[in-house]
């Protein structure tokens, strides 16, 4: 294997190994569904997305670099790059707000603090208001508007169907249960009120 293209195959381990445990600690949580195993797991859980998706990420940037992974794997890049940054820019700029909008909301609404302290009260207001998981649609919206304005076909196929599913998954398989289980029948309520993803407008 090419050196530059550990950082490929580590991209890839790191969907796979969080994919794996979403899996397992999903099945945790469904045995132990009390709030100490919640809190438990779900440290567990913020660590594999931290060590399998955003730290690959970030080595990518830096070695071999987000436009080098096509010419790496001979895949024709993206075409079309003012239609690319057309679009990126504001899904890009769309994500940053939506992401930040709700780190400010767990911190004043819910005393918590993205993956490092876990929220003390159900966050309903604000941009929760319009979608139980604002912070992931912001992410998955600078992911995509990233990969546009990269150009690069590797790092959007990797996006929309190793990344984003991934993620996804761990939200409904695991979060979910991980939240009703600290949160109680509140959390149950909530859910049946807000959309999983796609934001209410009305």
């Amino acid at each position: 294997m090419q050196p530059r293209m550990v950082t490929f195959a580590l991209l890839v381990f790191g969907v796979v190994a969080f994919f794996l445990a979403t899996l397992v600690l999903g099945a945790q949580m469904r045995r132990t569904p009390t709030r100490e195993a919640a809190e438990r797991l779900s440290r567990i859980s913020h660590a594999f997305f931290w060590g399998g998706l955003v730290v690959p990420e970030f080595l990518a940037v830096v070695w071999p670099g987000l436009t080098r992974f096509d010419g790496l794997l001979g895949v024709p890049s993206l075409p079309a790059p003012v239609l690319r940054w057309i679009l990126g820019v504001p899904l890009l700029l769309l994500g940053v707000m939506l992401a930040s909008g709700s780190m400010r909301a767990l911190k004043q609404l819910g005393s918590g603090m993205m993956a490092f302290q876990l929220t003390q009260r159900i966050v309903t207001g604000s941009l929760y208001e319009r979608t139980r998981n604002p912070m992931s649609l912001g992410a998955y919206l600078q992911l995509v508007g990233v990969c546009l304005l990269v150009g690069s076909t590797t790092l959007l196929a990797l996006a929309l169907f190793a990344y984003i599913p991934a993620h996804a998954f761990n939200l409904v398989y695991f979060e979910e249960h991980e939240l009703r289980a600290r949160h109680g029948e509140a959390y149950g309520a909530y859910r049946q009120r807000v959309p999983f993803l796609v934001p209410r407008w009305r």
